[in-house]
């Protein structure tokens, strides 16, 4: 099942922000950004701006191909989360999205006897490509939550910054690492699936193989869990396009079945694991996102260097 190729080429181009990266990392990061994007690139017109358009919300677009008109921050602190990397400004969505992130947050104890998530990236005050990491992540309907549960104390904000996620994979990439691995985990993912708005959740696909193994009778919720590159220090959680949001762009649908089998083994093939190298595609402009994109981003913006 190899991927299409300007779909590969996008995620090897810009892979997932590592859960890991410190403070540190992430501005050299974004500073050798800045230093070669020209003034109208997208990434760095959403990148730099800080707060969300006025008025309400709506997306605009594909979720690697769009934006957030009226993004809703999800608190950094709440009952049974704590958002990590807070000087990322990414804990920002379509309040579909908020509200999703607070309920599950909710069921999480329950389910897996964890107090509560670690939530990473999440979107942009206006949604939009980012100027570090992720392809997708444009439109306010895209989260990552950590493959670690969240303390029973408050971390600082200068924690927030330094601590690190939690790799469950094992260093051949073949399986999870069983010393890290737990049945907590797959509650938690059972748990994400089991909203009826979530679409996708992208797994590492060691992880995917776990599941497979060890799901037992009950498979109806793999269906939803897809295996892609990374994602082996957090999972992904990706939402159906909200009611009425008619310029949002939905996905196709997961392939029917669950999953595992041979849906699963092209990913531990030589091909997988070794992909071609493509070049880089120009930046995009925000030209090159739907046009309402424009106006997101012009509405009193004022883009500030972090």
């Amino acid at each position: 099942m190899a991927l299409a190729l300007p779909l590969l080429a996008s995620i090897l181009a810009l892979t997932p922000a590592q859960a890991q990266e410190n403070a540190a990392q992430e501005a050299a990061a974004r500073k050798a950004a800045l230093s070669s994007l020209p003034a109208d690139a997208a990434r760095r017109r959403f990148g730099l701006v800080e707060t969300p358009s006025p008025g309400k919300a709506h997306v605009y677009g594909f979720y690697s191909r769009g934006c957030l008109a009226g993004g809703v921050m999800l608190p950094p602190d709440g009952p049974t989360w704590q958002v990590m990397r807070l000087a990322r400004n990414r804990n920002w969505g379509h309040p579909a999205l908020i509200r999703f992130m607070e309920a599950f947050a909710a069921k999480v104890p329950a389910a897996t006897g964890w107090p509560g998530i670690l939530v990473g990236d999440m979107g942009q005050p206006r949604g939009g490509p980012m100027l570090t990491g992720h392809a997708s992540h444009q439109i306010g309907l895209d989260a990552d939550i950590w493959l670690r549960p969240m303390p029973q104390t408050r971390l600082s904000a200068g924690a927030r910054e330094e601590v690190s996620s939690m790799n469950v994979v094992a260093s051949d990439w073949n399986d999870v690492d069983p010393r890290r691995w737990t049945p907590q985990h797959m509650a938690l993912l059972k748990t994400a699936a089991s909203f009826p708005q979530v679409e996708r959740i992208f797994v590492n696909p060691a992880i995917k193989r776990a599941l497979c193994q060890q799901a037992g009778t009950d498979r109806g919720w793999l269906a939803k869990i897809r295996p892609m590159y990374g994602h082996n220090y957090h999972f992904h959680v990706r939402l159906t396009c909200p009611r009425g949001e008619t310029a949002c762009r939905r996905q196709a649908a997961p392939p029917k079945g669950d999953g595992c089998g041979k849906q699963l083994d092209w990913w531990f093939s030589e091909e997988a694991r070794r992909p071609k190298h493509y070049k880089p595609a120009p930046p995009m402009m925000v030209a090159d996102l739907p046009a309402q994109c424009r106006a997101v981003i012009d509405a009193g913006a004022s883009a500030t260097a972090r």
